[in-house]
């Protein structure tokens, strides 16, 4: 029979406590975040190799803060880009930015050039805040664009270790012309902003992605849906202020911004900052500042796992890990449990998604789909509704298979400034994930198939598009094809194959050179393969399927 509308098997599954559907009083993320200050003004919000930051502290810091934004303008609605690694300073600018209304534009920092340039046109943002290494490059990115200003800031600001592991050099790069992030916190310390009345339905984060079809789109994350997920999350982990979270994920990334960084700020556990992801760096926060949760990619937990030093005792407080952006192989999990004691969990999200919205309940083990030998993501979160659908829309029987469907309060309402792709990804509402998906009659979900070209890097997306085109501005470039093949270590890595124009050479070492110039290194292609010709349709496109599978 097929699914019903309002069909959740999955409830019995639901830890102890755990309710069906999602709620919060709170109006707003700043509403939230006050609630937590006030409970516990001095408990640590922020940790930084040896630097804290007391709840109080950041609410008085990103008071300062809010107040200099505002003093260069910045109102509620603007977009301002947010261009920075896991440092203290993107949780205080987080605070800042929603005090005001405004929207933190969450920038990947290996973006360079075009990548980036793109999402600011696109965004209209109006400020941006880099760190002070990329301070000379950025300006000349985004010349002419709506960017006003540019503040920098220095990823040793907030500790005095120096760990040279981490940073990699203890050069100071230069401050920008604009303004210095720090100097201008100290610079309107005691000040507050003017705050306008700010609402679930304000944006918190644009966050943008390849989403199901197409080039980037930014991902319009309200407050409701943040809170949404924070709260149901944070009741699926039983997160308390007692809890340790360790931001293994990139704060840029919608997981680090909402399910290490947000969670963390709201509910009382102190943040653990490590800069850059460093195996060793990481290994030791997890003992040196007794992390009981973290969520990372399953490429994060590998290099862990190679580390010759780490051992059972670095995990001895942690009580939830949990996994996302990438299939995890059961051998994996089979293997990091037996050295570590500690299991890796499930869980599956979009940028459009908020984050998590599915995931393998605590202290539970997720059941592998026999046919496909697929280990299960997990069942859906609180509030969400997920059903697997055919090409009409229609929901199809448990144990059938068809395209994962999702809604709920976590469910963004739509695409920046682009009404034809939110209605066609999220007729009605129903975000359709383009996810080949099984539900069993538990409620179990098993991805076991792609229904799009993009390919999922260490929880990292890749439109081939975009590589395509790098590859194409080779001068021996004749045709180019991108693909994704399955890899036990990042989930994916990115393929291509490539002709070449007639009396002309290159190698696959030298055009991997040549992307590596020109798009983030995540994107470029681990191989390359230099073939006579690419398999095409009678209408002369090019059939990646044949590509990532010769069977096909």
């Amino acid at each position: 029979m097929p699914q019903d509308e309002d069909d959740r098997p999955w409830l019995p599954l639901y830890p102890p406590g755990v309710a069906a559907d999602v709620a919060t009083t709170d109006a707003s993320l700043v509403h939230a975040w006050r609630a937590r200050v006030a409970a516990a003004p001095t408990a640590p919000a922020v940790r930084y190799f040896d630097g804290v930051i007391t709840a109080q502290e950041a609410e008085d810091r990103s008071n300062a803060l809010a107040a200099a934004l505002q003093s260069r303008g910045v109102q509620r609605g603007d977009r301002i880009g947010v261009y920075l690694q896991n440092v203290p300073a993107y949780p205080l600018l987080l605070l800042a930015l929603w005090k005001l209304g405004a929207t933190a534009l969450v920038l990947n920092p290996m973006y360079r050039g075009q990548e980036l340039r793109k999402l600011i046109d696109d965004s209209g943002a109006c400020g941006m805040v880099c760190g002070d290494d990329a301070v000379d490059e950025t300006r000349a990115t985004v010349a002419g664009s709506t960017v006003l200003w540019i503040l920098s800031s220095s990823p040793r600001h907030g500790q005095t270790r120096d760990d040279l592991r981490a940073f990699g050099s203890l050069d100071v790069g230069p401050v920008s012309p604009d303004g210095d992030l720090l100097a201008l916190s100290e610079e309107f310390a005691g000040r507050r902003a003017a705050e306008p009345e700010v609402g679930l339905d304000d944006v918190a984060l644009l966050a943008y992605t390849s989403g199901t079809t197409g080039p980037a789109k930014g991902a319009m994350n309200t407050h409701g849906n943040v809170l949404a997920v924070v709260r149901s999350y944070a009741s699926w982990l039983a997160l308390t202020p007692d809890d340790v979270v360790l931001a293994i994920a990139p704060l840029f990334h919608i997981t680090g911004a909402v399910i290490n960084c947000t969670i963390a700020l709201l509910t009382g556990a102190p943040l653990v900052l490590a800069y850059r992801f460093q195996p060793e760096v990481v290994l030791e926060a997890f003992a040196e500042h007794e992390v009981t949760f973290t969520i990372g990619s399953i490429t994060a937990f590998n290099a862990i796992y190679n580390l010759p030093q780490a051992g059972a005792e670095q995990f001895a407080s942690v009580r939830a890990l949990y996994s996302g952006g990438a299939p995890i192989p059961p051998s994996t999990v089979e293997r990091f449990q037996e050295r570590f004691g500690v299991y890796i969990h499930n869980v599956y999200g979009m940028t459009e998604t908020t984050s998590a919205t599915i995931a393998v309940p605590l202290r539970g083990r997720a059941p592998v789909h026999q046919p496909s030998g697929t280990l299960s993501v997990g069942v859906p979160l609180p509030g969400l509704r997920a059903r697997v659908v055919d090409p009409f829309g229609h929901p199809v029987a448990h144990g059938e298979q068809g395209e994962l469907e999702l809604s709920g309060p976590q469910v963004v309402p739509g695409y920046w400034r682009k009404p034809e792709a939110t209605e066609a990804t999220m007729p009605g509402g129903r975000l359709r994930t383009g996810d080949g998906a099984i539900m069993d009659e538990q409620g179990w979900i098993y991805l076991v198939d792609r229904l799009k070209d993009q390919i999922n890097v260490s929880g990292y997306k890749v439109w081939p598009r975009e590589v395509e085109d790098a590859l194409y501005e080779h001068p021996s470039v004749n045709e180019a094809a991108v693909v994704g093949r399955p890899d036990d270590y990042q989930g994916e890595s990115v393929v291509a194959y490539v002709s070449l124009k007639p009396g002309r050479s290159a190698d696959p070492d030298e055009l991997r050179a040549f992307v590596r110039e020109r798009i983030a290194p995540y994107k470029c292609p681990r191989e390359v393969h230099l073939v006579e010709d690419l398999p095409k349709t009678q209408t002369g496109k090019i059939r990646r399927n044949v590509l990532r599978d010769p069977r096909d």
